[in-house]
């Protein structure tokens, strides 16, 4: 057995560190020693309050520092007399087709989830307690960063026990229609992601990242949520995007953008897919290894495509991450001048 983990924080960058655990085996020689990369949870709580982009009702939430090998949980505080805590996991999707929904076996559910997941998973969180008064996490300005700054403004703790990682080893694929998504071996998370609209605006755009150190951060987390103005509109007439305003989506109608300010990236729309695929690859339930390859994907597809790798136990295997593997992780390698890309 192992018997004893000494703390060993090596430098990541300016201001960021990245810790390891060094493990001995009883009774063998001091050389013998085996260094994985250690779990983390927050240093101190995080609050936010926003709205709801569905709901448009007002929501508190608040995330909380958790003990190692907790995962990521929600509690919904407004919840009595039935289970609270709904699992952050790709077994507790419910429905993805707008968004991203997790639910218990109470029925006790909780939706929009995927901007935050992709901000945990960007940033290398790994356990957490999300608190929330409501159904539906806030929208904030409608892409990751809000999250990602707060994140990184508070700093992570580590924990004594090691990250596991999820290696993808077989080609796993699910279709519905023209649309598709593949999961294929990698050595680092890589997510390729191809879009086609009829809008002028938005149109063909593909892009592929390798997302290793803090590519998520820099590229990725300020890309917001987008519609036409035609889906926004019947959606409203159905009671859904009533939280949904020009400064949490970026709208289109045609070849005009309608937000203010315009877009942020002349890519953004699909860099925002690609925000979106993590958040829902982050319900793997543990840091993936692997390829990703989407075509026209939603939230649902991505969560078909989970299944389906779950049902292979031939096509993944989870393994003990040492630090060069931890190097290759969306939350190794941040800095602190990385807010800046946020800010």
């Amino acid at each position: 057995m192992f018997h004893e983990v000494a703390k060993s924080e090596l430098s990541a960058g300016a201001g960021v560190a990245t810790c390891f655990g060094v493990k001995r085996r009883a009774g063998e020689a001091s050389r013998s020693i085996e260094v994985r990369a250690l779990q983390t949870t927050l240093k101190a709580p995080i609050g936010f309050t926003g709205t709801g982009l569905h709901s448009g009702r007002p929501v508190r939430m608040t995330l909380r520092p958790a003990s190692a090998e907790y995962g990521i949980w929600f509690r919904r505080t407004d919840v009595e007399g039935r289970d609270a805590l709904i699992p952050a996991r790709w077994d507790a999707v419910v429905d993805a087709r707008l968004c991203t929904r997790v639910a218990n076996a109470s029925g006790v559910e909780v939706s929009t989830i995927e901007h935050l997941m992709a901000a945990l998973a960007g940033c290398g969180v790994h356990n957490l307690l999300i608190e929330i008064d409501g159904p539906e996490v806030p929208i904030l300005d409608g892409s990751a960063a809000p999250f990602v700054r707060a994140i990184l403004a508070r700093g992570l703790r580590m924990l004594d026990a090691p990250v596991r990682v999820l290696r993808v080893l077989d080609v796993v694929e699910v279709r519905e229609g023209d649309a598709w998504a593949r999961l294929a071996p990698a050595r680092t998370l890589e997510i390729d992601f191809a879009i086609d609209f009829a809008d002028a605006a938005i149109g063909r755009q593909h892009k592929a990242l390798s997302l290793a150190n803090g590519t998520f951060v820099r590229e990725l987390s300020d890309s917001r949520t987008f519609c036409r103005k035609a889906d926004v509109d019947a959606m409203r007439a159905n009671g859904l995007a009533l939280g949904g305003t020009m400064e949490n989506a970026v709208v289109v109608d045609g070849s005009e953008v309608l937000t203010p300010g315009g877009l942020r990236h002349p890519d953004e729309p699909v860099r925002h897919k690609m925000l979106d695929a993590l958040g829902d690859l982050a319900l793997a339930g543990a840091p993936l290894l692997g390829r990703y390859v989407g075509h026209r994907a939603g939230h649902a597809l991505t969560n078909r495509l989970l299944r389906a790798l779950f049902a292979r136990p031939d096509a993944f295997r989870m393994t003990l991450c040492g630090p060069e593997t931890e190097r290759l992780l969306p939350g190794a390698g941040l800095r602190q001048t990385d807010i800046l890309a946020v800010a």
